[in-house]
Formats: C-alpha cells, structure tokens, sequence
C-alpha cells in the first residue's frame, strides 16, 4: 500500500516522493537529539515519564531504545516540541508478542505560541465565513455545534508540506525558542480548540436544548475516555538497566528518489498455463512464492533502490507495507485505509495517522558491530500518533507530557529468514 508515484515529482531520470528518508551515521553532525539506540533524551531531563512506559508488556523487563526522532513540525503543530521514542525488548522469547515493542511520544506545547496558533485560527474562521455566507446562513453542522469541531487539514494531501525545511524532523531545534515565528494558519491542526472555548451563543443554545439522553450519547458534557496514564515509576540506574544498542545518530535525511522504470512483468521462469487446464499452473516454486507475495517483493524492490536507509518519514502519508497479509497488513488494508486502521488515540479520542517507519536495515545497523546480539525479527515497525499531537490532560503549558502512540510491527516471515 504504497503512494501513487502519478502526484510525484519527476527530475530527470528519477521520481522523487514526498518520502523523507533517514540514514545512520556514527557522526552527529548538527542533530543530536534524532537516533537509533542509545539512552533515550526526555524533552525534560529533570521530569522523564514513568519508566512503565518502557517495560515490555509480555515479561515486564525494561525495553532498550531502538529509535528517538526530533518530531517537530512548526507549520503543522506551531508551539509544539515533540519527540517519538520506540523501544524494544532484547529477550528473545518475547519476539512476536504483542506489547514487545511500545511507542512513547513526547510533547511540550509552550504557552505563548499556544494561544498565536489559537489566535491565528480564529483569523482563518473569520476569513472564511466572510468568503462563504450562505454556509453561516445555513448554520453549524452537528458536529461544530456540539464539540466546535471544524475538518482537518492533515494527511498526504492536506495541502500543506510538513517537509520544507522548517519541518524537517531531523534538524537541530537550534538554542533560541524554535517556536518564535509559526508558520500559515492553514497547517494549524488545533482549529477546534478557539471554537469549542469561545462557541457563539446560537451553538451553546442548540447544544443546551438537546435531552439529557441524547446529550450524554454524544458525550456532550464529558471528555473522550481517556487512558489512564501508568503508575509513576523512576528509572533505575544506568547500569542497572539492559545493555542499549550502540548510539547512530541520524544526521543525514533525503526525499526518496526511485528509479521510475516500468512495472516488471511475471518472471521469466514462470509459465502460464490455460484458466481452463485440468491441472494446477507448473511453477518454479520460487517463483510461485514471489508471485503470491507481492507485497513482500514492492517493499523489497522499493527498499532496494535506497538500501541504506533506517527511517522513512511521512506525517499522514502511507506506511509501505512488509506484508498484506499479517495482522497489520489487515488492519491497514481492510478499514478504509491506514488512518482508519490504526486505532484512535486513547486521551483525546481522535483519530491517529502514520508519522514514521523503521527498516530492516536498521537492524543491520544496530547490529553491525556486536556479533554476540540474537537478531532482531521484524520487517518494519509501523508508528501511529495522534493526528492532533494532543498532550496530556493534566499536563500544564510548557510542561513535557508523554503518551504511549500505536506501533504496527510486521514481523519477519519465518521462511524468509532462511
């Protein structure tokens, strides 16, 4: 389930997508805040989330950091400092069990750019029920009316490029307050926040006139279940802890170029038979099992035209799938597409989108220098976050919140390690 290359652009011989692709390096260079293994950096040093966030959920043994990304997005998230973690347990009779690798995400949303991303907002409303009054004349829509929700404009084609190069996820945040100049308003996802605190009197009017039943339905007067976050716990100390993976920095990124050669036909050695033979099609067995594989052969073919890269990056695009045919692979494929397949988010009861994907050869990596490691099995772990980036509830302005995000793990076919 891979982007349709038709909207890339195309240079010369070569396609380019709005893919961001990260690669391991020894080097930091500029960045040092985005890497694979390690030590996990809080976005407070002095106040890290609980260390349960980081325990494997099939042994309970603490889990060793496989990737933290500097996650800021100032045109879409204005205000906002934000970091993905991914952890992973090192026993290897936890492999393939669920809870075995957890995502953590990181947010610090400071005040002051907080309420210019809110102001910001309500100049876009203003702007836009002055170009469309037959839409005020009309009324809100249920859902403005009752929560002041207004549609998003986030996703591969939302219309804004988190890629330029104020949003690049992988450079330094600099000394001075990153946040000091947020970019359009268009790229702010939090349009129904100004909407729901300052609602008109007509929609706080329809919205009391509705029954008690119906309003509790809609959940009206109550916040979106939340999750509860897990019992406050401190992190042992460093050498009590399990062996890290070495520290690789990930201090080069590039938008995924491909070479955009024709679709390859069946393989060479496969022969077609008549639908109508009485007997099953005669297959060279590898080829037969590359054939039924499709998927597993895209995500090879697509890798290999950039075989060094770790990461790929792309908030609200489309995770490149190591198979259709798992547990992930349903889940994505079979619930109206990826953003639908991914769970919504358990503290603000939005909806989630992908943000990033790791790489076998991330695995290569990590693994490179340390002969002694079982390797790791999976194909790619699949990040989903919260669409809106919200932050903890009982989190203050300018305070750093962490919320467990969804991970998609695609686990290595066992008769492709072979």
């Amino acid at each position: 389930m891979v982007m349709d290359y038709d909207s890339d652009s195309t240079e010369g011989d070569y396609t380019e997508t709005n893919v961001l692709l990260g690669y391991a390096s020894k080097d930091a260079d500029e960045d040092t805040i985005s890497k694979l293994g390690g030590h996990p950096d809080w976005l407070d040093a002095e106040n890290p989330p609980s260390a349960a966030y980081a325990r494997c959920k099939a042994c309970k043994d603490l889990m060793v950091l496989l990737l933290q990304l500097n996650g800021e997005l100032p045109e879409r998230f204005p205000g906002h400092e934000r970091r993905l973690y991914v952890f992973a347990c090192r026993r290897s009779g936890c492999r393939r069990k669920d809870g075995s690798v957890r995502v953590l995400r990181g947010v610090k949303v400071w005040e002051d750019e907080a309420a210019a991303a809110i102001q910001m907002d309500a100049q876009t409303e203003e702007e836009a029920a002055k170009e469309a009054p037959e839409a005020k004349n009309e009324g809100p829509g249920l859902g403005e009316a009752l929560f002041g929700a207004t549609k998003l404009g986030g996703g591969a084609n939302g219309g804004t490029n988190p890629f330029s190069s104020s949003a690049n996820p992988f450079s330094a945040a600099g000394s001075s307050n990153p946040f000091s100049s947020p970019s359009s308003a268009s790229a702010n996802p939090f349009a129904s926040q100004p909407a729901k605190e300052a609602a008109a009197p007509s929609e706080q009017a329809n919205a009391s006139s509705l029954s008690k039943t119906f309003a509790e339905t809609l959940s009206l007067n109550t916040p979106p279940p939340s999750q509860p976050p897990p019992p406050a716990e401190p992190w042992p100390e460093t050498a009590s802890r399990p062996k890290p993976y070495p520290t690789l920095y990930l201090a080069d990124a590039d938008y995924e170029t491909l070479d955009p050669t024709p679709e390859q036909g069946a393989p060479a050695n496969v022969r077609i038979e008549d639908a109508d033979a009485p007997e099953p099609s005669i297959l060279d067995r590898e080829a037969f099992e590359s054939t039924m594989d499709a998927a597993f052969q895209k995500f090879a073919d697509r890798l290999a035209q950039n075989p060094d890269q770790v990461i790929r990056y792309e908030f609200g695009g489309t995770p490149l799938l190591y198979s259709k045919t798992d547990a992930v692979g349903k889940k994505l494929l079979h619930s109206g597409g990826p953003r639908a397949g991914i769970p919504g988010c358990a503290n603000c009861g939005g909806r989630r989108t992908f943000e990033v994907q790791l790489t076998p050869n991330a695995i290569a990596e990590l693994e490179a220098d340390d002969l002694s490691l079982e390797g790791m099995e999976w194909g790619t772990i699949v990040v989903g976050v919260c669409e809106k980036d919200c932050a903890p509830r009982q989190t203050e302005k300018g305070e750093a919140g962490y919320l467990e995000e969804w991970a998609g793990v695609q686990w290595e076919e066992l008769s492709k390690q072979n």
